[in-house]
């Protein structure tokens, strides 16, 4: 072989392995734009959260969800949009647990606002229609409609909803302080039925089973309120069954992450 033939060659081989750096650093890159948007959606989440528990004791309930739902319409413009333009065209699986954990935290916030809203349970469907997107296309002349999304595979929509049951949890034992003593009975059956649900998957992953261990412990918290409730609720002024509520097993822990939050 001749010298030229072999230099060239040296040369196609290095331009093919730059080509495949650059496109290395442009996935590199994405991910990490993802991964910043995900923390993004995620702390906006539980800041949603957050303040839906606090309607448990307010009179401005509907007020306190009108701006939770504001909340979570701007991280669908300010952080899934962009989301979704950076995942198009692209396979989302691949980059999938680069924006798993923001898009659980944001299913956990959205369906606890259902379930404040309207004690209905949030569809996989509609948290799929709400966060498809229309965007203008660039490669078109004239430019064109689009429809982009971030995919919500079935997964992390059952992981999003596991999380939920902690937050029910809290705020059926927050209820009971603001006077609220029908609302334990109602989230113990709420969460007896999603139990039901989810044992019915079967073994599923380590996540789900770890986060289905969690569910249980939740429901046997409200269900030890309710017992409370029931045998010591009549002997108690109401003023009182928040000092009461502290002595039944994983309750307190729960308070004392709400007195944080409001402090």
């Amino acid at each position: 072989m001749l010298a030229e033939d072999v230099d060239q060659q040296k040369s196609h081989i290095s331009q093919c392995f730059q080509e495949y750096q650059k496109e290395l650093d442009c996935r590199h890159d994405k991910h990490e734009r993802l991964v910043k948007l995900s923390r993004d959606v995620t702390i906006e989440s539980k800041r949603a959260i957050f303040l839906m528990q606090r309607s448990s004791g307010s009179n401005k309930s509907d007020e306190v969800l009108d701006q939770a739902w504001q909340k979570i319409t701007g991280i669908q413009q300010q952080k899934f949009l962009p989301m979704a333009k950076e995942l198009h065209g692209e396979d989302p699986h691949q980059f999938l647990r680069a924006y798993s954990a923001g898009l659980q935290e944001y299913i956990e916030a959205v369906s606890f606002y259902h379930y404040l809203k309207s004690k209905t349970l949030v569809s996989l469907e509609q948290v799929q229609s709400d966060l498809t997107f229309t965007a203008q296309s660039d490669d078109t002349e004239p430019p064109q409609e689009k429809a982009i999304s971030v995919h919500v595979p079935p997964s992390e929509y059952m992981l999003g909803l596991a999380d939920l049951t902690g937050e029910l949890m809290r705020f059926a034992i927050n209820s009971v302080g603001s006077g609220n003593l029908d609302c334990p009975n109602d989230v113990c059956a709420y969460l007896r039925r999603m139990l039901g649900g989810f044992e019915s998957l079967g073994q599923v992953s380590r996540e789900m089973n770890r986060k289905v261990y969690t569910l249980r412990q939740s429901l046997q918290k409200v269900e030890a309120a309710c017992y409370t409730l029931q045998i010591r609720g009549s002997e108690i002024p109401k003023h009182m069954l928040k000092d009461v509520f502290r002595s039944v097993p994983g309750a307190e822990s729960s308070y004392m992450e709400e007195r944080d939050l409001d402090e």
